[in-house]
């Protein structure tokens, strides 16, 4: 599946809920969810039934929209996570959140994603002390993340945690760098996505 370039507010309301796809604009009175929280299409409509195969592909598709990944990328995900220790779907959580532009963001650099992948992109971070310029890249528990540049772009002024830096991150606005406390746990990530649903997915 290819990227998707067509409107992101469609998405939100697709899936009834907030997938924060558009930064600043979803926490403000323009969020198409609180202007018109309904499906798109023609409102006369009646909407059918989802059956069983549709749950499960409505959660997979939120998760790839949420976090912004490829198909592909969300397979290997999934493989990397039923491998792994512990429950698969908390594994699966816990890699799309070690994401290093997602990592960024959590740290409130950039409004959205997407601009914080931009970011990460551009060669601004490093971990350890190395440039990483993989916004997949995937931090472990004790990497320390730091900004390259303390005096570059705007997006400085924002390293603050405003956004709600989670306790699995200790982040330290002094020197732009937080420090990967311990593998994110399930009741320390805010996706609204039903994790069991997309294992099930996948695991047909």
């Amino acid at each position: 599946m290819g990227t998707y370039n067509g409107p992101k507010c469609k998405i939100c309301r697709r899936n009834r809920v907030k997938l924060y796809l558009k930064g600043s604009r979803c926490e403000s009175a323009k969020c198409a969810i609180e202007k018109r929280n309904y499906t798109p299409g023609q409102r006369s409509v009646v909407p059918k039934k989802i059956s069983e195969f549709g749950r499960r592909l409505r959660e997979k598709q939120k998760l790839r929209f949420f976090y912004g990944v490829s198909e592909r990328q969300i397979r290997i995900y999934f493989e990397k996570a039923r491998r792994s220790k512990g429950i698969t779907g908390d594994n699966l959580l816990s890699h799309f959140e070690r994401r290093l532009d997602n990592v960024v963001f959590r740290l409130g650099v950039g409004t959205s994603r997407k601009e914080s992948r931009q970011i990460v992109g551009h060669g601004h971070f490093q971990v350890n002390g190395i440039d990483v310029d993989v916004p997949s890249y995937i931090v472990k528990e004790g990497d320390l993340v730091s900004l390259k540049r303390l005096n570059d772009g705007p997006f400085v002024v924002r390293f603050d945690g405003k956004k709600g830096t989670p306790a699995w991150l200790v982040s330290d606005p002094s020197a732009k760098a937080a420090r990967v406390a311990h593998l994110p746990r399930r009741e320390e990530i805010d996706v609204p996505v039903e994790e069991q649903l997309v294992v099930e997915f996948y695991s047909r």
